[in-house]
């Protein structure tokens, strides 16, 4: 068995791991404990969303192939816009699938018309407004800028969001996806991107985490009264 002396360091050490560590612990207890306890589709604002969303058939739509794009066609989706169809060529340009006009972007009326067709519709519109830029941590965070955002007149901050150059349903947006969001940020310790599992600090903390528990059971090991009992037996 190790000397007094060693044991005591050991001690300390296990106690300021322990105290430089717990806040961390407990944020990823707290964290997991809410992950487990939530269901992910209310999260992602499902219950926000109308139930069945039936995509509007278009006729009479003009072939993509007479759209004036020298470049050629990569990709094209079908956008309904306000009950107008409108073609999203090479995720850059929308163009009218009617006459074949290019359309630069969408307006204020158009984008509540495209998020009353997802939203739920008891839900009543309080505000509209455009974003042109986000930062790191905002909630629309890695989407297609500008959007416009429509704020509704609700408990939990409940917002939607659609794409002004292409016209799209984005997202929505509620006080439990931002407390998710926050404490996915402390799980992962990813303070940017949220998403980032490869990160030094989120290293450091595993690597200090194992070490605490380690010691934690060779403090057990070392002091336990049935272990010294053990070890005397076999020394005699």
């Amino acid at each position: 068995m190790v000397n007094r002396h060693t044991s005591l360091k050991i001690r300390k050490i296990h106690r300021y791991l322990g105290l430089f560590l717990g806040i961390q612990f407990l944020m990823w207890t707290i964290s997991g404990l809410y992950f487990s306890w939530t269901n992910i589709d209310e999260i992602h604002g499902d219950h926000l969303k109308k139930a069945e969303l039936k995509p509007k058939a278009f006729n009479n739509l003009i072939s993509p192939s007479e759209l004036n794009i020298s470049e050629g066609i990569r990709t094209i989706e079908l956008r309904d816009v306000n009950n107008v169809p409108h073609y999203w060529v090479n995720k850059k340009s929308l163009y009218n699938a009617l006459n074949g006009n290019l359309k630069e972007s969408i307006t204020k009326e158009e984008a509540l018309h495209i998020a009353k067709n997802y939203m739920k519709s008891n839900l009543e519109v309080a505000s509209i407004e455009q974003v042109n830029d986000v930062g790191e941590h905002h909630e629309y965070r890695g989407k297609l800028l500008p959007a416009y955002v429509i704020t509704y007149k609700a408990k939990g901050g409940i917002k939607a969001y659609v794409s002004v150059n292409d016209g799209k349903f984005q997202t929505v947006r509620h006080q439990s996806w931002r407390w998710f969001d926050f404490l996915w940020m402390t799980h992962t310790m990813d303070y940017e991107s949220r998403d980032n599992f490869n990160t030094t600090v989120l290293r450091v903390f595993s690597l200090l985490g194992l070490i605490t528990v380690l010691s934690g059971f060779l403090l057990w090991y070392i002091t336990s009264p049935s272990i010294r009992k053990l070890v005397k037996k076999k020394n005699k």
